[in-house]
């Protein structure tokens, strides 16, 4: 048997602020602090021992990995960091807030930006500073690795490698990996894992350091899944995440 846990970082300054965040790099806020925490006192209490970490290259994620590895114990374990788990590019919107861009764009136009399968926000231009072809930790991908706007289907393409290159080798090894992620990356795992279709993925919302566990045979055969932590709590988070505006 081995386990994956994908786990959404805890709260970040930004989501805290209701903006659209994407690639930007920014940290937890205080309360994401002591949501990482508590996720790992969640994953000690399940009783699964972590033998290898994975996460964004974004230090919302580095951090919540790192606290989590930390409130487990675990110091020598390597953690491993790739862009391939970063959040969805959210173009023209990165830094926007969510409520002001629906009073501008109107909510149904948002929630299409946001939400959709297959239909992504404005793209940044080429000159903007927020491409993330402008920052140097990027420097070794190719140009077109780069996007300048993403929706889901793009985060899938992307994240779909990283799970049959690194997590799926993990696995069949029998370690058991966690992957400190983002909502929209966590998403793009979870379509493939769950065989979830491309309209049911727009309504599954990804809480904020709540670890969600696979457990899988030798073969790599799904098990079970299961979200760790109180039904209530794991619920409102869910509501908070689909009632942001936009």
């Amino acid at each position: 048997m081995s386990y994956l846990v994908l786990l959404r970082h805890g709260q970040s300054v930004w989501n805290a602020e209701n903006r659209f965040t994407g690639w930007m790099d920014v940290d937890l806020s205080d309360i994401g602090e002591v949501e990482a925490r508590d996720a790992g006192v969640l994953l000690h209490r399940s009783g699964i021992q972590i033998s290898a970490a994975y996460t964004s290259v974004l230090k919302r994620a580095v951090r919540t990995a790192n606290i989590v590895l930390d409130t487990l114990d675990i110091c020598s374990l390597n953690l491993t960091k790739h862009w391939r788990l970063n959040e969805r590019h959210y173009g023209a919107l990165t830094g926007l807030n969510k409520k002001e861009t629906a009073d501008q764009y109107g909510i149904d136009q948002v929630k299409i930006w946001r939400r959709s399968y297959d239909v992504p926000p404005p793209a940044l231009e080429d000159n903007d500073e927020r491409h993330p072809r402008f920052n140097p930790i990027y420097k070794f991908l190719p140009p077109d690795a780069l996007p300048s706007t993403e929706c889901l289907k793009d985060v899938v393409n992307r994240a779909l490698p990283f799970w049959q290159d690194y997590l799926a080798r993990d696995l069949l090894k029998g370690k058991n990996v966690l992957v400190a992620a983002h909502g929209n990356s966590i998403r793009a795992i979870l379509k493939h894992l769950e065989n979830v279709s491309d309209k049911e993925i727009t309504e599954i919302d990804i809480p904020t350091a709540i670890p969600r566990v696979y457990e899988f045979n030798d073969t790599l055969e799904l098990i079970k899944v299961e979200t760790l932590g109180d039904a209530e709590e794991i619920a409102k988070k869910q509501r908070e995440v689909a009632n942001q505006a936009g």
